[in-house]
């Protein structure tokens, strides 16, 4: 058994490193990820002692993880404060509800709603479509939007119209592939499936656990987030998003048991130890096996 695990051990690092070369982190990024992935279900605070030892894990160094902070603070998103020689992080509000926004896109079962256009008002036309563009919609005009309903379209200054879809199902994907480059999203779920495939078979330790959990979730959420999650009808035959969403929502409940004990083991904030789990995390693992279902 213990030639096994050291076996594994030695596979998941090599893994790692495979993925961490193929699609390299930045330190900022990595930590939104941890904070998403590891304290906001916990709380939203961190001592960043733990911060660096988890981003030690993946080859970023204590210098870049107090520089990323910093920045991170200095964008509004994280707070600061002292207790004896230690400095814990805070997420601010602004920044818990993003994360919480982005934990129902990631956990949360495939949206699919339908169609809308959007006009926009106002004079912060730009920032505007940009929000819009982030929601997977794709800009028409200087001021006009089409993509999939969803209720992001409600923080955007503007006239939300109802589309229904052709019944012509060639139609649909035709005006999609017209107008967001599907390809290219394909090609990255493809890239992820290819990393993590075979790390369910692999006995790792805690900490490796941890770690790959974080690479996961870091990888999926780059890929997922960045896809405009169009409804089912207008993607081509065999879209990989569908087979991704199935191998994170696997591998995540896979790892979750040791790496949510090494968490309760090595994460501590200023009034003790973050828990293994919470009512929070539950959810989440919740969501990820009714998605299965």
């Amino acid at each position: 058994m213990a030639v096994a695990t050291n076996s594994a051990h030695a596979e998941a690092n090599r893994l790692i490193r495979r993925i961490i070369g193929e699609t390299p982190l930045k330190a900022a990024g990595f930590i939104v990820t941890i904070y998403g992935d590891v304290v906001e279900p916990r709380g939203g605070i961190a001592w960043i002692g733990n911060l660096i030892e988890t981003c030690a894990g993946v080859g970023i160094s204590e210098t870049l993880v107090r520089t990323a902070v910093s920045r991170l603070v200095a964008a509004g998103q994280l707070s600061g404060e002292r207790e004896g020689r230690r400095s814990y992080y805070r997420l601010s509000a602004p920044a818990r509800s993003e994360f919480s926004a982005a934990a129902r896109v990631l956990f949360g079962a495939p949206e699919d709603e339908g169609w809308q256009f959007v006009h926009v008002s106002g004079p912060a036309v730009e920032d505007a479509m940009q929000v819009l563009t982030r929601a997977g919609h794709a800009r028409l005009s200087n001021r006009l939007a089409v993509g999939p309903a969803n209720g992001m379209a409600t923080a955007v200054p503007g006239l939300v119209f109802r589309a229904d879809a052709p019944l012509d199902p060639k139609a649909l994907r035709d005006f999609a592939s017209e107008y967001w480059d599907l390809t290219a999203h394909a090609e990255a779920y493809d890239q992820f499936l290819a990393q993590f495939d075979g790390l369910s078979a692999l006995i790792l330790p805690p900490a490796t656990a941890l770690t790959m959990r974080l690479l996961l979730v870091h990888r999926f959420r780059t890929v997922h987030l960045h896809d405009p999650r169009l409804p089912a009808s207008a993607l081509p035959d065999n879209w990989p998003g569908s087979a991704a969403r199935r191998l994170f929502s696997g591998l995540y409940r896979h790892l979750s048991t040791k790496a949510d004990a090494f968490v309760a083991d090595t994460f501590i904030t200023a009034s003790g130890s973050l828990p293994a789990s919470t009512e929070g995390t539950d959810i989440r693992l919740e969501m990820l096996e009714e998605n299965d279902l």
